[in-house]
């Protein structure tokens, strides 16, 4: 008899995780996201469910900060102006780990800052149109570019 409850509990226990991870599963295939996303998303579940779902997903590579970042960071260079500052911030509150995001930074630096100045350079372009040089070089300071990014743009 106890045999049969424990097989019971067993097989109800597998059957949460099974459900716990199509609910996943379907939220991060919507749009990637990272792992404290998927945390805040389903928060009021079982929290150890919860973390052997994730882990799960994090061996499968389905949940991935690393491939997260690299995928932000590109889809930023191709679509968006946004300083290095801004990118590192935006990657923080998705809550991404500070340490992978300088690392990833650190590996990166070349194409990040080349990145960044044709960023400043496309603000600068824009923005003459309609604002004078000192209030375009607070308006890139307030936005987190550097100072030697500013200068070499008004070269």
């Amino acid at each position: 008899m106890i045999t049969k409850y424990a097989d019971e509990e067993k097989l109800a226990r597998l059957d949460k995780i099974e459900k716990l991870k199509t609910k996943v599963l379907k939220y991060i295939m919507f749009k990637k996201r990272t792992e404290k996303e998927v945390w805040q998303k389903f928060s009021k579940e079982d929290n150890e469910l919860l973390e052997e779902v994730i882990e799960r997903l994090k061996e499968l590579k389905y949940i991935d900060d690393r491939n997260y970042i690299e995928r932000f960071i590109a889809e930023s260079i191709s679509l968006k102006n946004l300083s290095l500052y801004e990118l590192k911030y935006k990657l923080h509150s998705k809550g991404i780990n500070k340490n992978l995001i300088e690392e990833y930074f650190e590996e990166n630096i070349d194409t990040l800052l080349e990145y960044e100045k044709k960023s400043a350079e496309n603000i600068y372009f824009k923005k003459s149109k309609t604002m004078d040089i000192d209030s375009i070089k607070i308006y890139l300071r307030k936005k987190g570019y550097k100072e030697d990014t500013i200068s070499e743009v008004f070269k």
